[in-house]
């Protein structure tokens, strides 16, 4: 299948600088230019390829009986594709079946710093974040579904869809894959220390950053795991890119 490597990430403007705008960008539309701080939104694939190869959980929106729903899951990228994980008895899944699918809203944030501002009203965060907007459809294709779930798990943990044992055709029946196209995209990026009044510089309150970083503990084996059994060497240092 297409590219599922992670590119490098681009550079992250700090503060309220406009992300620079690169070749092969994702066009512009109503629905992913921000009305509030536009300068920090971002639409070049890198940018968003970056973004979305370094999570692995996602927020899917869709409208159930006329009522918004969000919902989390697990999601992977391959190529210009968005590949959202579910239940084949899930709403937003069964309405995929239907042509041309389902309307949806796919979001994914990181979140790298708190933002601490002398004032209250400058507080805030520094994150890297995606929105994809679009029609998903159920993929179907018995093969390509199969390759689309190892995809997902190598997605989380590289290397691990070749060191388990695949999904059988009961386990395959009961799982369910979203395709999503990368057509209506937008990042959106906040670096930096906090924005102050130039009359609040002098306030004796501490101002500044909180980094935040994602990090994962030491294994824990299975009570009924086989002490011959040793951890994969892709769990070794494990980290996103």
């Amino acid at each position: 299948m297409s590219d599922t490597t992670s590119p490098t990430p681009a550079a992250v403007p700090a503060g309220d600088a406009a992300p620079a705008v690169r070749a092969g960008s994702y066009p512009r539309t109503d629905r992913t230019v921000p009305s509030r701080a536009p300068q920090r939104a971002a639409y070049d694939r890198e940018t968003v390829h970056a973004i979305l190869d370094e999570g692995y959980l996602c927020h899917l929106g869709f409208v159930r009986d006329g009522a918004p729903v969000v919902l989390p899951t697990l999601y992977a990228r391959i190529g210009e594709t968005l590949y959202v994980h579910g239940s084949t008895g899930s709403r937003p899944l069964l309405a995929g079946r239907r042509d041309p699918g389902v309307p949806v809203c796919v979001t994914v944030t990181h979140v790298d710093g708190l933002v601490l501002a002398k004032s209250a009203f400058h507080h805030s965060v520094n994150y890297r974040s995606v929105v994809v907007h679009g029609t998903a459809r159920q993929v179907t294709d018995p093969d390509l579904k199969a390759e689309v779930l190892d995809a997902l798990v190598d997605h989380v943990i590289p290397g691990r869809a070749a060191d388990c044992r695949p999904g059988n055709a009961r386990e395959l029946a009961a799982t369910a894959v979203l395709a999503l196209d990368l057509a209506e995209v937008s990042a959106k990026l906040r670096q930096g220390g906090p924005n102050e009044e130039p009359e609040d510089l002098s306030l004796l309150h501490w101002s500044g950053v909180l980094p935040v970083r994602e990090s994962y503990g030491p294994l824990r084996p299975a009570e009924d795991l086989d002490p011959a059994i040793t951890a994969p060497g892709y769990l070794t240092g494990y980290a996103r890119p």
